[in-house]
């Protein structure tokens, strides 16, 4: 909710990007998602970033009425506006009901999982980067940032500690590179060792274009969602998006399907049939012993 996006709310309602996708978003027991921008009207800008972000708290009544439960902070813009961007940030949430992750005033509260539950199942949430623009954002013992990945142990720490607490552990990843449609080595290496650590879903953002989804021991990774409400570009497979439905049963094993969509001036749209089958496939053909359907299942191909 910044920069266009902002401008378009500002001059169509706050709800206006999400007003194709809310039956589908509100359809959840919990939606979650990624905010990649802060929410101030303060603090400094950050130095030698090209793209800063930040947004007024007046959107957030309207993501929440989205349906969005909780949301990752766990990005390369949550800090754009420093410590009092990220604190502002945190209080706007929480004074809207929305619950988030990936970011605190040290690295417990970073790294902490937020526990959520629906029809008797507990679900945790927990959100890392592997994009950090510089040193200090990352969180630790004395001071505030985003729980990072890099270093992967404390992220695995927190799966293990979660997966102890919670029927499904679900960990959103920042990482991989900007429109890319292949994942990085490292983002096969980590996603897999987050299963292996507990975690039963491995969602992942930042490339900005959609990425294919892997089967990994009875669990899932999607690398990456793509955009879905963000400013538009002059490359089309921005504007790719989609919705992700988990049904996940209490001993974690989750049934996924795709609803594809097109972003037209930063509002997501399902698409038609034809096009949906196309991006399907083409998502597919990208999936690691996973294969994509035209009905947007996704089902384990060995």
């Amino acid at each position: 909710p910044a920069g266009s996006v902002a401008r378009l709310m500002e001059q169509h309602g706050y709800d206006y990007p999400f007003r194709e996708a809310k039956p589908l978003l509100e359809s959840a027991d919990i939606t979650a998602g990624n905010l990649e921008s802060a929410i101030t009207d303060r603090g400094t800008a950050a130095e030698n970033k090209q793209f800063l972000f930040r947004g007024p708290a007046a959107a957030l009544p309207a993501i929440r009425e989205a349906g969005f439960d909780v949301l990752s902070l766990a990005n390369n813009h949550t800090l754009d506006y420093g410590w009092i961007g990220l604190r502002d940030t945190m209080d706007a949430l929480d004074d809207h009901g929305i619950r988030h992750v990936g970011a605190g005033t040290d690295d417990n509260e970073a790294f902490a999982p937020v526990y959520m539950e629906a029809n008797g199942i507990t679900v945790a949430f927990i959100g890392v980067s592997n994009v950090v623009p510089e040193v200090s954002w990352k969180a630790g013992p004395k001071n505030p940032g985003v729980a990072e990945l890099y270093d992967p142990r404390r992220a695995l720490e927190a799966v293990r500690e979660a997966d102890q607490q919670a029927d499904i552990v679900v960990v959103m990843a920042h990482w991989g590179t900007e429109r890319k449609e292949t994942p990085e080595e490292y983002q096969v290496v980590k996603g897999r060792q987050l299963i292996d650590a507990g975690a039963d879903l491995v969602i992942g953002s930042h490339p900005h274009v959609l990425q294919g989804f892997e089967s990994y021991n009875g669990k899932w990774i999607a690398y990456s969602l793509g955009n879905f409400v963000f400013n538009m570009t002059a490359s089309p497979l921005t504007s790719e998006t989609g919705v992700l439905m988990a049904e996940c049963s209490k001993d974690g094993d989750c049934e996924l399907t795709f609803h594809p969509m097109k972003a037209v001036n930063s509002q997501p749209k399902p698409m038609d049939e034809e096009a949906g089958k196309s991006l399907l496939a083409r998502i597919s053909a990208l999936s690691v012993f996973a294969e994509v359907r035209d009905n947007g299942q996704i089902v384990a191909n060995r």
